[in-house]
């Protein structure tokens, strides 16, 4: 399969801190990646190199078959981004933004407007979409910068915690374009706060920490790696909860978590039904009853706890370009 993205051995460095220490990175055309890491980890960063916002150190990367920097002109008019603050223009109503988007994309009048109305209507601003962008809210806002960043079916799509602020409608309405994009050949890297925004959509997901990759994999590879599943069990008492820690912790297979105010006992397990079973008669035979057990999945919000475990980094300072300028998150000629 051929890769819409591949980034080789990216470093950059923001004075004493390392944001970017020879990242490799592959992204198959038509697949979405999901990009996670704590704060300050290399995500923006790694997103602002490969749109060509910002240049690395060291190494090279290509989108869409271009290369970032000696083909940036033609890269910008293949590609969309949508970063982590709306970039749009607050004295245009949203649906003077959109159309004014699409013609720099050089869609066409006709094709700009009507693409305009369309995603207006899906992200449901089409009663808002004659007043000025100033007038809106955050989430408003947001939604306009989403519309414009998908406007013209980019072939490579970059998303930078691109749900943060919304509702869950908008966010569902999101994730909608962005299935029928990938649906169409898109490729997405996508970064979030939302794990459980990345497990729905990720057909795989790197992990970053210090600049580097930590873990790849599909979602339910990384579930994997932080066990099987879980014994959840809960109890009338506290007094019950810390009897059933010390009966059960030799069932454990990790940390196990108890939740005192909850009353709730969490123990990973190796073979759930089996060690289930074993839990409640070892539970019986002290005459300590559960009022609720069941398995469930490890979460992709433990996996990714578990695999970034120590982490601590401090957040670059914002990026600013060769000449000096800071680097915002709307584009030149026509990149979003």
């Amino acid at each position: 399969m051929t890769n819409a993205i591949i980034a080789e051995g990216l470093t950059r460095r923001f004075g004493s801190t390392q944001a970017l220490d020879g990242l490799d990175l592959a992204v198959p055309e038509g697949s979405v990646m999901g990009l996670l890491g704590p704060n300050g980890s290399g995500k923006t960063t790694t997103v602002r190199v490969l749109s060509t916002l910002l240049r690395p150190d060291s190494g090279r990367a290509f989108v869409a078959g271009l290369d970032v920097l000696k083909d940036m002109v033609k890269l910008r008019r293949k590609i969309g981004l949508s970063g982590q603050y709306a970039a749009v223009d607050e004295d245009l109503t949203a649906r003077e933004n959109l159309r004014m988007v699409g013609k720099l994309y050089h869609l066409g009048t006709p094709e700009a407007n009507r693409r305009s109305d369309e995603l207006l209507e899906r992200f449901g601003l089409g009663s808002e979409a004659d007043r000025p962008v100033k007038g809106y809210s955050g989430g408003m806002r947001r939604r306009v910068d989403l519309a414009c960043a998908v406007i013209a079916r980019p072939e490579v799509l970059f998303l930078d915690e691109p749900t943060t602020g919304l509702d869950v409608r908008s966010r569902q309405a999101l994730w909608d374009v962005i299935v029928e994009l990938v649906g169409e050949g898109s490729t997405l890297l996508l970064t979030t706060q939302y794990l459980e925004e990345a497990d729905k959509l990720s057909d795989r997901i790197t992990v970053v920490d210090h600049g580097r990759i930590i873990a790849e994999g599909t979602p339910d590879q990384l579930k994997a790696r932080v066990g099987s599943e879980r014994l959840e069990l809960t109890l009338a008492s506290v007094e019950d909860l810390h009897a059933a820690r010390r009966l059960l912790d030799r069932l454990a297979q990790g940390e196990v978590v108890t939740d005192e105010e909850e009353k709730q006992l969490v123990i990973p397990v190796e073979d759930g039904p089996e060690a289930l079973v074993t839990a409640i008669r070892a539970l019986d035979a002290e005459d300590v009853g559960p009022v609720g057990a069941g398995l469930r999945r490890p979460t992709l919000d433990e996996a990714f706890l578990i695999l970034t475990e120590g982490s601590g980094t401090a957040a670059p300072p914002e990026p600013v370009d060769t000449t000096g300028e800071r680097v915002g998150t709307a584009g030149k000629e026509g990149l979003r």
